[in-house]
């Protein structure tokens, strides 16, 4: 079992989510402590500022790197022990072109890896995009692994900023994965604009609106929907959904029921029928959205808490054993959730001597 943290900065933009666990790469899993370090708000708006790979995009990266480092430093103060001897570093995806062969995940490993003076895994998408694959989602492994004595077929939901699920069947191996559509991307985005506040708190400007079911209509017409899996999208490609013709409470409500849809219309994809839905990430905290599924996917629906796991931490936890598996040589991605050709191993290793990176 080997002890290693794991380090998201999600499509939410909301901070630097770290997590502790022990594990060997395969079924051994061992969860451990967990937090979240809050972006400032004017960093919070530097990060936004680069999404599609324009702008002061180096200096945004090294201040990245330097706040998950101030969040490793953090952990170890508040958990002195728990030792461990390998991060693996996400960093933030600010471009995400499958189709073009491309995603942009900035964060050095190199400095990172001299700043908390511990071993760093980083790129872990990299080699699935140059093998053809979708280069996302990753956590999917994970999720096989965490849920192998549970009853299934399964369905675990991660909503972030874009919507991912992983399908879990009863056989051995038996995995499929994608991106659904949005998550919690526009209705932030939405609340942002209107109310002036990072999301829509407990989904209570949605719960005052109308959604407009024409708009929902249209919006599940876009190919994507229809497209078979392996699939994966970038936070913004669903931006011009955004219903400006509505008021501030119509649209939040609106765009809940558009995330909800887009995840409901994913099970056209599955091989068999989900038992039900186990769901992570930070839009399992809204109750309208939450509300949503359970009546358009009409089978259980609940926080993945219900099982005891942990929800915030989560996509941390994957980012840890994937560390492992790279480390381990293992495969990272299957054909079967990101249309890779084969297995793909990934992940670079940043030694913690490692030299400065050269400047591109």
């Amino acid at each position: 079992m080997v002890p290693a943290l794991g380090l998201m900065s999600g499509t939410s933009l909301d901070g630097v989510d770290v997590a502790w666990i022990a594990t060997d790469g395969e079924l051994r899993i061992e969860p451990g402590p967990a937090f979240t370090l809050p972006y400032p708000h004017d960093f919070r708006e530097r990060l936004r500022s680069v999404l599609g790979g324009a702008g002061p995009v180096a200096a945004v990266e090294a201040e990245l790197t330097r706040l998950h480092a101030e969040a490793v430093m953090r952990f170890r103060q508040r958990h002195p022990d728990r030792r461990y001897s390998l991060v693996g570093f996400h960093g933030h995806t600010i471009l995400h072109r499958p189709a073009e062969r491309r995603t942009w995940q900035i964060g050095d490993g190199a400095l990172l890896a001299r700043l908390v003076g511990c071993d760093v895994i980083a790129d872990f998408r990299g080699a699935d995009i140059a093998a053809g694959g979708q280069g996302a989602p990753l956590a999917p492994l994970f999720h096989a692994a965490l849920a192998a004595p549970l009853v299934k077929p399964l369905a675990v939901l991660n909503i972030g900023g874009v919507a991912n699920l992983t399908w879990i069947g009863a056989r051995e191996h038996e995995i499929l994965a994608f991106d659904t559509g949005p998550g919690n991307a526009l209705i932030d985005d939405w609340a942002r604009q209107h109310t002036g506040r990072a999301a829509d708190i407990d989904g209570a400007l949605a719960d005052t609106g109308q959604a407009a079911d024409t708009l929902i209509s249209r919006f599940l017409e876009h190919p994507f929907f229809a497209r078979k899996p392996p699939k994966s999208l970038d936070r913004d490609d669903f931006r011009d959904f955004a219903p400006h013709s509505l008021t501030p409470a119509d649209g939040a409500a609106t765009l809940t029921e558009m995330t909800a849809a887009a995840i409901a219309a994913a099970r056209r994809h599955f091989p068999e029928a989900a038992r039900e839905w186990l769901v992570c990430g930070g839009g399992r905290h809204n109750p309208a959205l939450m509300a949503a599924l359970a009546r358009r996917l009409a089978v259980p629906v609940r926080p993945v808490e219900a099982v005891g796991w942990n929800g915030d931490a989560l996509e941390a936890q994957a980012f840890a054993y994937l560390a492992v598996r790279s480390t381990r040589g293992l495969a990272l991605s299957l054909p079967s959730t990101t249309g890779a050709p084969f297995p793909v191993r990934g992940g670079i290793l940043f030694a913690s001597e490692s030299p400065p990176r050269p400047e591109a």
